[in-house]
């Protein structure tokens, strides 16, 4: 009996790991579900746009002025957006951005200056679909629609300093004066495909990275806002690939 008593605590001691082994494996916690995305953001933009600059330079150098340096152009600008819940991870929201690049030179013998502005602005739409990829790192994909400008402004003086009496009567001449300005503007409509990388740093702070493109169609052209300008070569525009980042506060799970 005593016997049969000791074999039955040996055993019993030899079956607690056994059994503690398997109470652990069923009171692990369950795997972690993706929760869907709710709430919104929006936040400060700041974007590289790659645009071919060959074209402008050549008029540039053979009307005398100085080409732009082959450098992206810095655009700043705002989103927000909200996921709208009817499609799990689906967002819409707004967004523009805008920024220009400056060339300047002077003709030292007849001491002339010859500045141009090249800018480029747009506002519109954006749809975007969120992918978690780990807890904190979600990919977007998605496109932004809307419309923008392209525009070119001209300026061309002999003085950098001017009196007021003197513009007033220039402005009254039927003289030809050699000092004007002069704009031309371009209104496209702008389509722009991404994919970003958003990192949440906190549930109220997140920062993005991503590229894009910007295209443009259906232009049209204008002379100092007041005359159609035709013959205008397509290959003036803002199209280019645009590296973006930005900065932003809303809800962000993980």
């Amino acid at each position: 009996m005593h016997r049969l008593l000791l074999f039955s605590c040996i055993l019993l001691l030899l079956s607690i790991p056994v059994i503690s082994q398997e109470d652990e494996e069923e009171i692990e916690p369950p795997k972690r579900s993706v929760q869907s995305k709710i709430g919104g953001a929006g936040g400060f933009t700041q974007n590289l746009l790659f645009i071919d600059l060959n074209p402008i330079n050549e008029y540039l150098r053979k009307s005398r002025g100085s080409g732009f340096d082959k450098t992206p152009m810095l655009l700043l600008g705002g989103q927000g957006y909200g996921y709208i819940m009817i499609v799990p991870n689906l967002r819409i929201g707004g967004m523009g951005a805008g920024g220009s690049l400056t060339s300047k030179s002077i003709d030292t013998v007849t001491n002339t200056r010859r500045n141009v502005e090249l800018s480029v602005g747009f506002g519109g739409v954006t749809i975007d679909y969120t992918i978690p990829i780990v807890p904190r790192l979600d990919a977007s994909i998605g496109v932004f629609l809307g419309s923008g400008s392209t525009e070119i402004k001209l300026t061309r003086n002999s003085n950098p300093n001017k009196i007021w009496d003197e513009v007033w009567d220039n402005f009254g001449t039927d003289k030809k004066i050699d000092d004007y300005t002069q704009k031309l503007s371009g209104s496209f409509f702008i389509f722009q495909p991404q994919l970003n990388l958003e990192y949440a740093i906190w549930r109220w702070l997140a920062i993005r990275i991503g590229i894009g493109y910007n295209g443009m169609a259906f232009g049209s052209w204008t002379l100092d806002d007041d005359y159609d300008l035709i013959g205008v070569p397509d290959k003036i525009n803002g199209r280019g690939f645009m590296l973006n980042g930005g900065i932003y506060l809303g809800t962000f799970l993980y």
